[in-house]
């Protein structure tokens, strides 16, 4: 029986999650079926690119009032986090809205290189499932130029020159900037925290 869907639209850093879930004992197949996709017990949109493109892959698959439907949580992945929100600065792209707030990029400052690449620290900013056994100040591994503002839908944030959100949620829907799979124990608790979420 499959644990999780991994969405198969073309997000680079899809093979490394599926070997991440296959680590934790996960069963994971890969599709772009809204079929498939819509009777998923669990669903993870990965990601790396940009947010124009991505958003113009999943209109092409048909994919995109389905994910706006999903009645099973849903997990986005760095790029696949960002296209949950209602609109990206990059391209100027309606996303799929369904977590608050626009993403914007990363200021350039002096000493903050853009885009943010490697470790940093969470700070936890509300109680979630998917954060159990995760404490204040633990590391996770970033790569990204576009980033969340922390919102009431934000669960931990981090910070780049700027605050912004790391990890967030609304209903059934979470997302996490970082890469869990490139994060070690931080990022491994975090799936195996969202494989084993109630389903009601």
């Amino acid at each position: 029986m499959t644990d999780v869907v991994l969405i198969d639209w073309g997000g680079g850093n899809i093979g490394s999650v599926r070997y991440a879930l296959e680590r934790i004992g996960a069963r994971a197949i890969l599709s772009a079926d809204a079929d498939v996709i819509a009777n998923a017990p669990r669903v993870i949109l990965p990601g790396v690119g940009a947010a124009a493109p991505a958003m113009q892959r999943l209109r092409e698959l048909d994919l995109v009032d389905t994910l706006r439907t999903l009645q099973a949580p849903l997990l986005g992945i760095c790029l696949g986090m960002q296209l949950l929100y209602e609109t990206s600065e990059e391209g100027e792209v309606e996303c799929l809205g369904l977590l608050r707030g626009r993403i914007e990029r990363i200021p350039s400052q002096r000493g903050i290189r853009v885009p943010h690449m490697g470790w940093n620290r969470l700070r936890l900013r509300a109680a979630s499932p998917l954060l159990d056994g995760i404490d204040d100040g633990e590391q996770a591994y970033f790569v990204h130029g576009f980033a969340a503002p922390v919102t009431q839908d934000t669960l931990a944030s981090s910070e780049h020159g700027v605050d912004f959100a790391a990890v967030a949620a609304r209903g059934r829907c979470f997302g996490a900037q970082f890469h869990p799979e490139r994060s070690a124990s931080t990022g491994h608790r975090l799936l195996r925290n969202f494989i084993a979420m109630e389903i009601s």
